[in-house]
């Protein structure tokens, strides 16, 4: 087991290097600022307390994820949450590193447009930049299942934006 010590300084530098990227996606499955801090918060609260039992099976990225999504589901099951209007707009997530493009723009929208299974599928593997592995991993289903739910992205955002 580890000291104090050591899991404080495991917090404050995995809070460094993965709160924002963790924010961003909460913020695109919840629809709510508000609510993704709060569930970034939640989720290094579940992590610090896991952190004696966390094997190194997967990467600290793919694990806290992997709680951060579980969260997120924690979350969209409560009955308040259904009952309110959550569709995403850009406006809400937080400034990303870099501007955007117009087409950028539109594929993000696009994207925030789609299912929530195919959703999580397409910001884990594409703007998480996780492998296929690895978001299978942190969404806690088959490679298979995450090969379909991409493919039927694809022909979601295909349809969407020529649509468009």
């Amino acid at each position: 087991m580890q000291t104090t010590v050591s899991r404080e300084l495991w917090l404050e530098n995995a809070m460094a290097q993965y709160e924002a990227p963790l924010l961003r996606l909460c913020c695109a499955l919840l629809g709510d600022a508000a609510l993704a801090e709060d569930a970034v918060q939640d989720t290094f609260i579940r992590a610090w307390r896991a952190l004696p039992h966390f094997r190194g099976d997967s990467s600290e990225k793919t694990w806290l994820t992997h709680i951060a999504v579980n969260v997120c589901r924690d979350l969209q099951r409560k009955g308040w949450f259904r009952h309110e209007d959550r569709r995403v707009s850009l406006d809400t997530l937080p400034e990303p590193a870099a501007p955007c493009t117009a087409q950028q723009d539109a594929l993000a929208r696009a994207v925030l447009c789609l299912p929530l299974p195919c959703r999580q599928a397409v910001l884990l593997r594409y703007y998480q930049q996780f492998t296929l592995p690895e978001a299978a991993r942190a969404l806690g289903i088959s490679l298979s299942t995450m090969n379909r739910r991409l493919r039927r992205a694809e022909t979601l955002l295909k349809k969407e934006l020529e649509e468009g």
